[in-house]
């Protein structure tokens, strides 16, 4: 049978990821640690692993009232649900014109767009469980030059997955317009599969299908050398140590000075990162 042929090949299918590797290797009790992005980011500032800068945290829906104060203070910015997952909820702003702000996308949003949106998070709608949740407002990476022309609008990340502390799998997220400007391979991203000794591209696929280059962009994937490789490694290889998941994927971001930044981690990567 052809899952048989799959599985000889060394391609993990959603059964095994599940029974052999998360519910073997991660412990229940450690999963908040990751599936909550505000104690991800405390857990990482304790043990000086670099992440986007945290701006505030709103939590109670009484405090929206001030929010347009704290959010004229800064020109781009992030707001996540704490508990989201698969990229649900994030909002990213690239700047403020006349008063509105501008997403990535272009598209202008008043305050009462970004209180009602906020305000959808503490109810908890983009949350795991569908419980009540905090809003997480932090800094806008300026992503690395190295990217332009590869992604659309949104800023690239660095998928990798981490086993018992060693580096496995490793694939570039680019985000395009079907993805509406996000790094999510769900929304339509693209998957860019990483040589795990070198960080030089593979293949490429969006929506599990291979392509060759960028659709919006045109820029061809086949020459993509991703620098500062081995720190990249050391700093998703240290997430394990920092919170004792064996089976975990870590997204990272690289800066404008190409310092790579974690972003989130995830305690039950997908497995299309295998296609790319």
């Amino acid at each position: 049978m052809w899952f048989r042929s799959l599985r000889e090949m060394g391609v993990l299918g959603m059964n095994a990821r599940n029974i052999e590797f998360i519910g073997r290797y991660n412990q229940r009790a450690l999963y908040p640690l990751v599936d909550d992005k505000l104690k991800t980011k405390k857990l990482a500032q304790r043990h000086d692993i670099p992440a986007p800068k945290l701006h505030f945290v709103i939590r109670e829906q009484h405090r929206l009232r001030n929010v347009e104060n704290l959010l004229r203070k800064i020109n781009g910015f992030a707001i996540k649900p704490a508990k989201g997952s698969g990229g649900k909820g994030i909002l990213v702003i690239r700047g403020q014109e006349k008063g509105r702000f501008v997403t990535t996308s272009g598209v202008q949003l008043d305050v009462a767009d970004i209180k009602r949106h906020m305000s959808n998070i503490l109810a908890g709608l983009y949350s795991l469980a569908g419980t009540p949740d905090v809003a997480i407002v932090e800094e806008l990476v300026s992503f690395s030059e190295l990217f332009t022309g590869y992604s659309y609008q949104g800023v690239p990340d660095i998928r990798i997955v981490v086993f018992q502390g060693y580096p496995l799998m490793a694939m570039l997220r680019l985000a395009t317009r079907r993805s509406d400007g996000k790094a999510n391979l769900h929304q339509g991203a693209i998957g860019v599969g990483l040589d795990i000794t070198r960080g030089t591209s593979l293949d490429a696929v969006q929506f599990s299908m291979p392509v060759d280059s960028h659709p919006d962009t045109g820029h061809a994937f086949d020459q993509i050398r991703i620098p500062g490789w081995t720190d990249i490694l050391h700093l998703a290889a240290r997430c394990h140590d920092m919170t004792g998941l064996g089976y975990i994927g870590t997204d990272i971001v690289l800066d404008h000075t190409n310092r790579p930044l974690l972003l989130e981690l995830n305690a039950r990567p997908g497995l299309s990162i295998q296609a790319a």
